[in-house]
């Protein structure tokens, strides 16, 4: 196929970015740097967040997948160290995180997110890449955690490019999108595809990312003229390490099985009525209906990227909304809070579609409209939120970005 911080205060918060082509440090980090360590960082690098367009679950399911680079990104900030010493800092806490050279102890608590570079590091040398000793390393970021918008790959990305200037290493991008998976697969547990990483990799200012997951092969998709990305974060729990994700990733593994193929990407949508009532043992329920969203899902992504090229943008709308139909009720890893966001928004003017987006169990959705639904009407829906479950949902307006790269 060729294919060309935290929540701010209020009640709303709605963001506007003028650019998705941000080039310069993460304002405040290079000062927070030097206040850390007392000295200014060498490297700068950055990693955007991403939003899952199409193709829930698809993608260690050996499917297609499209999604967007955001303008909203993680930030690492590196210095070399002669002593041996790796320093971790996160300006969202005031405490640093030591570990000698070699020490790969996770953190615990407060102190687990150093897992995501700690992952990196122990991933570098299964690819032959250098590992460099001592450093401090500080990370910041403009782009929400827990909200289904990929924060960890981003981190995993960002490290990684950070590790990587530092040791003079040059590498194809798609070295750098594996050493994160494999980061998040082997040393934090979450046994994701090559999603995340691949679409905060491969990003492109006003495109979508394509993404075979078999190969894994990358491409872009031109984004609609005058459509946006609305995305609403409900801030519900979205902790993927708790045995959600990985339970959804056994059902899928075990429908494979059941249904006599090595993944279910190998069933074309046609055929799987016929192979699910030749299954002997016969399929238990819920590793059916497992199938039934992933081989759907599969055919709906391709069918997406046949409509974007068409132009035809109410199509995708109805494409997108269908795929969190399935997410609610084959896959179900929506939750109410999804589900009012979806019922609400495609009853408005100007909306194409929406759709939960991410692992699911909470999180974000996406809603993808025209030059009709603005700022007034996210307020709207976001208040009409508030008075269903008593919470403040942030609202952003995303422009699909470039992907990871350096910045300093």
């Amino acid at each position: 196929m060729a294919l060309t911080g935290p929540p701010a205060a209020g009640w709303l918060t709605v963001s506007l970015m003028k650019s998705a082509n941000r080039v310069e440090p993460l304002p405040g980090l290079v000062g927070h740097f030097a206040e850390r360590f007392g000295r200014e960082p060498t490297i700068v690098t950055r990693a955007p967040g991403r939003i899952e367009f199409v193709g829930n679950h698809t993608d260690y399911n050996g499917g297609t997948v499209l999604g967007a680079a955001i303008d909203r990104a993680v930030w690492v900030a590196y210095a070399p160290r002669t002593d041996g010493r790796r320093r971790f800092a996160s300006e969202r806490g005031p405490q640093i995180v030591e570990r000698k050279a070699g020490d790969l102890t996770r953190g615990e608590g407060d102190e687990s997110w150093i897992n995501y570079p700690l992952g990196v590091l122990a991933a570098l040398p299964e690819f032959s890449l250098p590992v460099p000793e001592g450093f401090d390393y500080l990370v910041g970021a403009d782009l929400p955690p827990g909200s289904g918008l990929s924060s960890s790959a981003a981190l995993e990305l960002a490290s990684g490019l950070a590790f990587l200037e530092a040791t003079g290493t040059a590498t194809p991008r798609e070295v750098l999108v594996k050493v994160g998976r494999h980061a998040e697969n082997h040393f934090v547990g979450v046994p994701c595809g090559i999603l995340d990483q691949g679409v905060s990799g491969f990003g492109q200012a006003r495109h979508l990312v394509f993404i075979d997951c078999r190969g894994p092969r990358f491409a872009t998709v031109p984004f609609p003229a005058n459509a946006h990305l609305w995305i609403f974060n409900t801030h519900t729990k979205h902790a993927l390490v708790d045995g959600l994700y990985a339970q959804r990733h056994a059902e899928c593994m075990a429908a494979a099985r059941g249904l006599g193929v090595e993944l279910l990407a190998d069933i074309p949508l046609a055929a799987l009525p016929e192979r699910i009532a030749a299954a002997r043992p016969p399929l238990p329920e819920k590793v059916e209906k497992r199938a039934r969203h992933i081989v759907g899902e599969i055919a709906r992504v391709d069918a997406c990227v046949v409509a974007l090229r068409a132009g035809d943008v109410p199509a995708v709308g109805l494409l997108l909304t269908a795929s969190h139909r399935s997410s609610q009720h084959l896959f179900e890893n929506s939750t109410p809070e999804l589900d009012f966001l979806v019922d609400t928004l495609i009853a408005r003017r100007g909306v194409y579609g929406a759709r939960l987006s991410g692992g699911g169990f909470g999180g974000s959705m996406m809603a993808l409209t025209d030059d009709i639904f603005g700022p007034a009407d996210a307020a709207e829906v976001a208040a009409a939120y508030r008075a269903r479950f008593g919470a403040d949902p942030e609202v952003l307006h995303a422009l699909a970005a470039d992907g990871a790269q350096r910045v300093r």
